[in-house]
């Protein structure tokens, strides 16, 4: 896929974890990662269910804190930083969000610009802009009055998208935001965040989505980084048996040679196949 991403013109080096660990019951779920994405690349975050992913996102986002190692904006950590400072940078999309306050699409979306609100102060015309430009980008402009409990869950996706976005943040971090839309959804969701002027982590299952839209990849084993690199290094037929334990066939497609993953049915991996050196350590 040939697109462009437009550069953010944020200082410093951006949101990185360095060395990262978290455990949970007496079970690590967090063993030593380490993530630094480029600034205004979108990076697609891949791994099966349980390798921790969620809890990455989170930690990154100063939701939970770490047990060992560091997050830092711009070098400082997020401590340093401060609360308000990071919710006006880096913005959220759980993979549920759910309320028992009846809102309207348009209250939901508002909710964006609370960081950059002074305390029980008005929405002005600032806000109201960043909102409208927020549901204009997710196609929900039409449906800014409806409720929010009368959506569905693909568009409950996309209302918590345009949060997001009227939050105008430079960092974005996504929880799997494709797993209640339909095809069409997901394409044109991706192609939005890969298109933004921001730097976006997404959580992905697909690894066929992750090979179009992402700039670079990082893989998640068992609380442990395995992999990373761009889609084409990465995401090969080794590393897929290694991580996903099937059988797959990966071509390169496009000018590009961005890998397409065909899965074989029935083609589970039993013992632990050779690792391909060229996928990491």
């Amino acid at each position: 896929m040939n697109r462009e991403k437009r550069g953010t013109d944020a200082p410093g080096d951006g949101l990185r974890a360095t060395r990262v660990s978290r455990e949970a019951g007496g079970r690590i779920i967090l063993d030593g990662v380490s993530v630094a994405p480029p600034p205004g690349t979108t990076v697609g975050l891949l791994g099966p269910n349980g390798s921790g992913k969620t809890t990455l996102l989170r930690v990154m986002a100063g939701v939970l804190a770490a047990g060992a190692g560091v997050v830092t904006l711009d070098g400082r950590t997020l401590a340093e930083t401060g609360r308000r400072a990071v919710a006006r940078r880096v913005a959220v999309v759980d993979q549920h969000a759910v309320t028992q306050v009846d809102l309207s699409v348009l209250d939901v979306v508002r909710l964006g610009r609370i960081p950059h609100r002074r305390a029980w102060s008005a929405s002005g015309p600032e806000d109201e802009d960043a909102v409208r430009e927020a549901l204009a980008r997710t196609g929900l402009a039409d449906r800014a009055a409806q409720s929010w409990h009368t959506l569905s869950g693909g568009e409950r996706q996309r209302v918590q998208i345009a949060r997001a976005l009227a939050q105008q943040p430079r960092e974005l971090l996504l929880d799997e935001p494709t797993n209640h839309l339909d095809i069409q959804h997901q394409l044109e969701l991706l192609a939005l965040v890969a298109a933004l002027p921001v730097t976006a982590v997404v959580a992905l299952h697909d690894l066929n989505l992750a090979a179009m839209f992402c700039d670079r990849v990082t893989v998640m084993k068992d609380g442990r980084v395995v992999a990373g690199g761009t889609p084409s290094e990465v995401i090969t037929e080794e590393l897929i048996a290694d991580v996903y334990r099937v059988r797959a066939v990966v071509t390169p497609e496009g000018p590009d040679g961005r890998p397409s993953v065909r899965f074989l049915p029935g083609e589970a991996v039993h013992g632990r196949p050779e690792h391909d050196e060229r996928a990491g350590p």
